[in-house]
């Protein structure tokens, strides 16, 4: 007979080899930090992208061994979720725990919505709660009369196999930076600093994590380290939020961060961030199933609690791949595509999908926003605005399932909701439109200095961030820089060729006209004279030609998380 028990046990052990092979991953980023390795610090972060659903096909086909006749028997299954709740009992990371059986039961039972009867399902709790262990962080009390010697024992903690570079030069400008920051907030002087042991890599920095103390209260400390030809140097400083917001932002690829446990973390990352959701945080540390799973419970949680909202139509353009929409009172909107897309799209619905998991695996640089995938979520049909569903019983009837009152999306991608980039310049006042646009154009040079370029240029294509930053949120036609030519404009030499409706030439599929950028832009023409003098570079075939050159050479641009205002002196 088979004990449930030693089922339990299975999964339980499968969870453990995930955690320890994922940990083992994470490692490396320090050795990938001190060796300037950054094409396999790229290649590692893939690996790890792809370890949960490596983990968890390895346990279902161990326990389709083990099971045989008896794999889909939900007796045996409920009777297997509870040895395995009795295992976890106690440990930090138990919604990890719960989470990954959840995944186990769902590929087995190809269970579309929820299933209590064999799933950890609680929409009522948030996951941290019970969490009263501290996480370890080493604690330094700054002199008054001797600052800087604080922040030399600082940063002598956290020791790398490369040496720093003027150890003592950089401990000043960190306590200058400080004092000058808590200076301003009427904070003055720093009394103490603590940070996390565990050090947080992405990219090509190494950041030491945690608050600093003024006299009556504290703010998010971030030193970020980056590693240059003479050794490794603190670069810049974050205590505002909204920096350090940012650096743990939807927008950006997932931290390398060897934690032991990661709820106590979580717990202390929201005293540095209270308004980011907890979903995000886990997201950001890597841990995307956990990530969706606090998603959908927030997002549900919301949505019974307020009965009479409805589902509703996103604002901005409507697009040609996409049906979006949204609940107001929530930060998300969900995109499921269309069945057929109108001229000139030539892509199809399994090449969007593509597209999607393409991004998901991209170093998104804080200019491409996170995109969650969400299966068969299911939706009571009396809440949706009769408008919106009808458009996605006409034009995305093959992701939509009619289940009695309820309607079922086999596949929905669930993003942070920004603020049209249209829309938003329509809004604002002069400066802030030049900003907004400003940084649009930024945005481009980030994703092509990181080999990706949008495709579709249309502001609609593009969000603005709580904190004003723009990032790009349309994927279907991401391209690879390096895979594309980019053309000067050929000049006409005869009368019929300058009247020609259509261009004279021929226009290869791969081919790119920079210098007819601003025609598609869809910007009023002070806005592109302002973009054009600003990032004259995204109009000239020459520098994206030369960006090529770099980028097959291997010579990717580094591109900072933070302005050059936070940089140390």
């Amino acid at each position: 007979m088979i004990q449930a028990e030693a089922i339990a046990q299975v999964a339980r052990d499968a969870f453990d080899d995930y955690h320890a092979r994922f940990a083992a991953i994470s490692r490396r980023a320090r050795r990938r930090f001190e060796q300037r390795d950054w094409a396999g610090a790229r290649a590692d972060a893939a690996e790890r992208l792809d370890l949960y659903d490596l983990c968890i096909d390895e346990c279902r086909r161990r326990l389709a061994a083990l099971l045989g006749l008896h794999a889909h028997d939900r007796t045996l299954w409920a009777r297997v979720r509870d040895h395995y709740a009795a295992s976890i009992e106690g440990a930090i990371d138990t919604e990890l725990y719960k989470t990954f059986f959840n995944t186990l039961a769902r590929r087995f039972f190809r269970t579309r919505g929820l299933d209590a009867d064999i799933e950890f399902v609680a929409l009522d709790i948030e996951p941290t709660d019970a969490i009263t262990r501290p996480v370890a962080r080493h604690s330094y009390a700054v002199s008054t009369s001797r600052p800087v010697d604080a922040f030399v024992r600082m940063l002598g903690d956290y020791r790398f196999d490369v040496p720093y570079a003027h150890l003592a030069r950089c401990a000043a400008a960190i306590a200058v930076r400080l004092q000058d920051d808590l200076a301003h907030w009427g904070e003055h002087p720093v009394r103490s600093i603590e940070l996390l042991d565990t050090v947080f890599y992405r990219e090509r920095r190494a950041y030491l994590v945690g608050r600093v103390f003024g006299e009556h209260r504290f703010s998010p400390c971030v030193v970020a380290l980056v590693n240059g030809d003479s050794g490794i140097r603190a670069e810049a400083v974050l205590t505002r939020r909204g920096d350090v917001a940012q650096l743990f932002g939807v927008s950006r690829s997932y931290f390398q961060a060897d934690l032991p446990t990661v709820g106590d973390a979580v717990v202390f990352l929201r005293t540095l961030l209270p308004h980011k959701p907890v979903d995000e945080l886990y997201t950001v540390l890597g841990r995307a199933k956990q990530g969706k799973t606090e998603r959908y419970r927030s997002f549900f949680r919301y949505f019974h609690a307020h009965p009479a909202e409805r589902l509703v139509p996103a604002e901005g353009t409507p697009g040609m791949v996409m049906a979006v929409f949204t609940l107001p009172g929530q930060p998300l909107v969900f995109k499921v595509i269309r069945d057929r897309f109108a001229w000139p799209k030539r892509t199809t619905p399994e090449e969007v999908q593509a597209q999607y998991e393409r991004v998901f695996r991209l170093d998104r640089v804080g200019r491409l926003l996170d995109a969650q995938p969400f299966r068969y979520l299911r939706f009571p049909a009396a809440r949706f605005d009769p408008a919106l569903l009808r458009e996605l019983r006409e034009s995305c009837a093959a992701s939509v399932v009619e289940d009695g009152d309820d309607v079922v999306l086999k596949l929905c991608y669930v993003q942070r909701r920004l603020r049209p980039l249209d829309l938003y310049l329509r809004e604002q006042g002069a400066e802030a439109r030049r900003e907004a646009v400003l940084d649009y154009g930024q945005a481009i040079v980030d994703l092509a200095r990181n080999d990706i370029f949008p495709g579709d240029m249309l502001l609609k294509n593009f969000g603005v961030s709580r904190h004003r930053r723009v990032v790009f949120y349309d994927y279907d036609e991401i391209r690879s820089v390096s895979e594309l030519e980019f053309r000067d404009w050929p000049q006409a030499t005869t009368y019929e060729e300058q009247v020609a409706a259509e261009p004279w030439f021929h226009v290869g599929p791969q081919d790119v006209f920079p210098e007819r950028f601003g025609q598609f832009m869809g910007l009023p023409a002070p806005l592109l004279a302002a973009l054009k003098s600003a990032h004259p570079g995204l109009f000239q075939p020459q520098w994206w030609r030369d960006l090529q050159a770099q980028l097959r050479d291997g010579q990717w641009p580094d591109t900072p998380p933070y302005p050059d205002s936070l940089r140390l002196a």
